[in-house]
């Protein structure tokens, strides 16, 4: 008589999704009733009218741009494999798109200072148009082509939409305090979005994987077309009038020059590594051992996570025991580190690793609006775009050595990898405490440029 085993998917269960939207929705409506200046709520901080239309579109243009970054990774390796692509190459195809990133994606800050914020974010809704029509009208699309341009969209992405709503906002006049609620609200919806194009994507495959690849590729047509329109007509462009040899010595005075400024990019490239490496091994290290998951219920589970974290943001910047940017982010990035450690050298239950990873999420929404009002307050806003390309540029040239090394070589295991980039935590979290400890130093003596 044979031995029947039986095989169960592991799934959160549903009541943890209306948990952690409840406790989202409870953050933001309780926290104008705790915070130390209650005539200010979290939204309103003395902003103008027109900087609240400004932020109104600006969040809405986000949204959309996070949603058509969100949709090419839906599908991820099916996509790959449907267009021809091997599992040996899929290394490649990743290598590719950290080299362009390096290579190209390093100036694209520097662009964006110079030639002003508004046209390089024209640039990242020109490259999703012609991904999305290079799908739709070939064939037999090249994944290669659309991964350089997918690769250089996401560095925009990272760089030129946080320097718009800075650039803005000093033009402004506005106050430090809106500009953090900013921030935060970009982790918020940008999370939210990642989730909604999820839900998208899926809904317009159904039982058909092919046709919703297809459906995508035409979703994505239509939400850059709206983003162009978006960026052309609501908003008026902030140009930058430096030349480049002007700005090259600005950057070299006020940035590279600045102790302060290299441990917020020490910091930066470092988390920046740590969520390049989450993204690429949490799905393998999910499956480990024949294990059966659900990933794409995991997958939203996580975001919320983030979510959740990005609204505890403002109760500790201005809430009832308001701390030190720094302080957070000491506490945070230890906590990131300690997590991805214990995944490291640790073999998990799988409740125990989606807790963990649940954490990793819960922090980095900490984490993400923290650093960004430090560059608020170290880096002149003409210089913001080249900062944080400097930052990203050593954590894609990190990303593409391990990558080269597993994929190639075969030197490095994924618990390396995961090591280093726990490393990289804790000395992100030594790096804020020096910062700490040195205390601000103002660029007051910074002249319009």
């Amino acid at each position: 008589m044979g031995v029947v085993i039986e095989s169960s998917v592991w799934e959160p269960a549903p009541s943890l999704f209306i948990f952690m939207f409840v406790c989202c929705f409870l953050s933001i409506a309780l926290f104008p009733y705790f915070s130390k200046n209650r005539a200010i709520t979290t939204f309103d901080h003395g902003i103008s009218s027109s900087f609240l239309i400004f932020q109104i579109y600006f969040l809405f243009l986000y949204s959309l741009s996070s949603v058509m970054e969100g949709l090419w990774s839906v599908y991820g390796e099916a996509e790959l494999v449907y267009y021809g692509i091997t599992k040996e190459q899929i290394v490649s195809y990743l290598c590719v798109g950290y080299a362009a990133a390096l290579l190209v994606g390093s100036f694209v800050g520097m662009l964006s200072d110079l030639m002003g914020q508004k046209k390089v974010c024209l640039i990242f809704c020109i490259l999703h148009l012609f991904v999305g029509i290079w799908k739709r009208i070939t064939t037999n699309p090249s994944v290669w082509v659309a991964n350089i341009c997918l690769s250089l969209a996401t560095s925009i992405f990272s760089v030129s939409f946080e320097t718009w709503a800075a650039v803005e906002h000093e033009k402004q006049g506005q106050r430090k305090e809106s500009l953090s609620d900013t921030f935060w609200l970009m982790t918020f919806f940008e999370s939210s979005s990642l989730i909604g194009s999820q839900m998208l994507a899926n809904w317009l495959a159904g039982s058909n994987v092919e046709k919703g690849m297809a459906s995508a590729s035409t979703l994505s047509i239509i939400l850059a077309v709206i983003g162009i329109i978006a960026v052309t007509r609501c908003w008026n462009g902030t140009m930058q009038t430096l030349s480049l040899k002007d700005y090259r010595m600005a950057f070299y005075t006020y940035v590279l020059s600045d102790k302060r400024i290299w441990l917020l990019v020490t910091g930066q490239s470092c988390l920046q590594f740590s969520i390049a490496t989450f993204w690429i091994l949490w799905a393998p290290t999910l499956v480990a051992d024949g294990r059966e998951v659900y990933l794409g219920l995991i997958y939203p589970f996580l975001l919320g996570a983030r979510m959740l974290g990005s609204t505890v943001f403002p109760w500790l910047i201005s809430g009832p025991s308001a701390l030190r940017s720094e302080d957070c982010l000491v506490y945070a990035f230890s906590v990131l580190g300690f997590v991805l450690s214990i995944v490291a050298y640790d073999y998990q239950e799988i409740r125990v690793l989606v807790t963990l990873f649940c954490l990793f999420h819960a922090c980095l929404g900490l984490i993400l609006p923290s650093l960004a009002k430090l560059r608020t307050m170290y880096v002149p806003n003409e210089l913001r775009g080249g900062m944080i390309s400097l930052s990203l540029a050593p954590s894609n040239a990190a990303m593409l050595f391990f990558l080269m090394q597993r994929g190639y070589y075969h030197s490095v295991e994924n618990s390396t990898i995961m090591a280093f980039a726990a490393l990289g935590l804790f000395i992100s979290a030594g790096c804020m405490h020096v910062l700490k400890r040195w205390g601000k130093q103002p660029h007051q003596d910074w002249h319009k440029l």
